[in-house]
């Protein structure tokens, strides 16, 4: 039996192969729009066509990762300000260090820099300059997916350029080999010259609008956890310095 089926696959993957190049040859006879406006553009439309599958895969990519159950879930935001407002201080740290998102870990690295010494501020500088290191680190990794958009974005108008560059140049020896300017000759490949120009720019453009806009939204989100951790913070001075604050309420005012 898988001797009989051995022996069919050759035959039908003939037949089949037969019968799709017989279709795309009498597709591409007839001038289809697949010919016509991407394989006329010449090799450089393979560059072009990688530069387009590289976009959409970085694009699929930042906006899975850039979301804000990755970084400042609302769940996780509300279990450390609940320990921080009690100031249980390690348990808020032991929380942040067992959840993978971008406001955990920063937690659980800004965290240990508290000092219980210093009720008045609980050493706010330290956690902060801690807060601050760990983004510089953190968003170094996150922007490198982005910026391999601004890449494309780059790229792409670049090889447009070249692909029409290497298409007059064909143009012009067409004409140096005639010796006469047929319009119509010199038309249809000057068309297919520019065909790259336009495929980088269709590339380009989307490509320099979704780097701004994964840029933004990543500041959004770094912004969203510091202020989650700042308010934390925030929650243990009060619990710590409640008395104080109280005595700074003028008499009469109610709270």
């Amino acid at each position: 039996m898988i001797e009989k089926t051995r022996s069919r696959f050759p035959r039908v993957a003939t037949s089949t192969t037969a019968i799709l190049l017989a279709s795309s040859g009498s597709l591409f006879a007839e001038g289809n729009a697949l010919q016509k406006y991407i394989l006329d553009g010449g090799p450089t439309m393979i560059f072009i066509g990688i530069a387009i599958l590289a976009l959409i895969a970085l694009v699929v990519f930042n906006f899975i990762n850039l979301t804000k159950s990755k970084f400042v879930p609302d769940d996780l935001r509300a279990a450390l300000l609940e320990h921080m407002t009690a100031c249980r201080v390690r348990s808020a740290i032991e929380l942040g260090a067992s959840h993978p998102s971008y406001l955990g870990r920063m937690t659980a690295y800004a965290l240990p820099n508290i000092d219980a010494t210093q009720p008045e501020t609980l050493g706010r500088d330290q956690v902060e300059d801690a807060m601050a290191d760990f983004s510089i680190n953190e968003n170094r990794k996150n922007m490198t997916w982005i910026n391999y958009i601004g890449l494309v974005a780059q790229a792409a108008p670049m090889l447009g350029l070249l692909g029409t560059v290497i298409g007059m140049v064909s143009a012009f020896g067409v004409l140096a080999e005639t010796g006469q300017a047929e319009p119509a000759q010199l038309a249809g490949q000057i068309s297919v010259a520019l065909l790259t120009t336009m495929w980088g720019l269709i590339t380009a453009i989307p490509a320099v609008i979704f780097y701004f806009f994964f840029k933004n939204k990543l500041n959004g989100l770094v912004a969203d956890a510091h202020h989650s951790a700042e308010e934390m913070l925030n929650a243990s001075l009060q619990t710590v310095n409640a008395d104080a604050y109280l005595t700074k309420i003028p008499e009469g005012v109610a709270v």
